[in-house]
């Protein structure tokens, strides 16, 4: 799953990003107005978590143009003006949460989760193939109804192909939903998760496999008991 921050203060965004990527989400971060409008109409994002003052602008700038692109998005706003009548102004303007800095790292993961968890974020119900169950607004996963826990890029990967399942996930899709732009990654990282994905499928029976196509990517499927 896909994030924006938009947030020019380095520091606190370098907390951000691995504190989200801790908890398995790809995190796209920029620091202004105009290289978050450019991410936009490039990327699709589950949530954009937008500071106010930015260098080129008021981040509430970007949230018309979140709407009009990318309306399934859920809008968290990140900033120090935390008068009330800014809070309302945020709110007003289309986020869908505004948290005032500073904040607890928890604390803002914890809204995040109610955020993909409110109906037009993603009220899917749980996709199930084979033994295996995966729930889009809690991103949790089950092995006949077990709680099954998967390291975080581990569970990038198998949302990705869940939500594709039946049907080939292309290798930079998967890729750009498992590592944000800026993180370096090696040609092989991706083959090697998917072979650690794999070997955990089969150990915990979810009587699913992933198939690859070879130059293209890989697919999920139902496996015979």
């Amino acid at each position: 799953m896909r994030i924006l921050l938009v947030e020019d203060q380095s520091e606190l965004a370098g907390e951000i990003r691995r504190r989200m990527r801790r908890d398995g989400f790809a995190v796209d971060h920029v620091g202004s107005v105009g290289d978050a409008l450019e991410a936009l109409r490039a990327h699709s994002y589950a949530v954009a978590m937008l500071d106010r003052r930015l260098p080129d602008g008021d981040g509430l700038a970007i949230v018309p143009e979140i709407r009009r692109r990318q309306p399934g998005s859920r809008v968290l706003v990140l900033s120090a003006l935390d008068a009330v009548d800014e809070r309302i102004n945020g709110l007003d303007a289309g986020a869908d949460d505004y948290l005032t800095k500073p904040f607890d790292l928890d604390e803002m993961m914890a809204r995040i989760r109610a955020a993909l968890r409110r109906p037009g974020a993603d009220s899917a119900p749980p996709i199930r193939v084979g033994a295996l169950e995966f729930d889009p607004g809690t991103r949790a996963v089950a092995i006949d109804g077990r709680p099954a826990v998967f390291h975080h890029r581990e569970l990038a990967l198998l949302e990705g192909l869940v939500r594709r399942a039946g049907r080939v996930a292309e290798r930079e899709a998967l890729a750009s939903e498992i590592w944000g732009f800026d993180e370096p990654v090696q040609s092989h990282a991706l083959t090697i998760i998917v072979s650690r994905v794999r070997a955990r499928l089969q150990k915990l029976e979810a009587r699913v496999d992933i198939h690859m196509v070879r130059g293209v990517g890989y697919f999920l499927c139902e496996t015979e008991e």
